[in-house]
């Protein structure tokens, strides 16, 4: 959008720890220019299923800087979440 010069913005609700990584990545980018509505995992979570869990501080995020999407997944917390596994061979 830069070749355009449009704003972009980046948001969202109910994504879990996974979608929200995501997010911020894109938000990161330049051309994204207006204010974002990224929020903290626990505004919407008691326990997230990434670890670090995100967090808001001073009215900023920070980018995951880790391999991949940033975050791990906490496979525990998913496990305890799930309630019917499928398996195709």
């Amino acid at each position: 959008m830069r070749s355009a010069s449009l704003p972009v913005w980046c948001g969202g609700m109910l994504e879990s720890g996974v979608g929200r990584a995501h997010n911020v990545a894109l938000a990161s980018l330049p051309g994204f220019t207006l204010p974002g509505d990224i929020s903290a995992s626990r505004r919407y979570w008691d326990r997230d299923i990434v670890s670090p869990e995100f967090e808001v501080e001073d009215g900023a995020m920070k980018v995951p800087s880790g391999l991949g999407i940033g975050v791990d997944l906490d496979l525990g917390r998913i496990q305890s979440l799930t309630v019917r596994e499928v398996s195709f061979s």
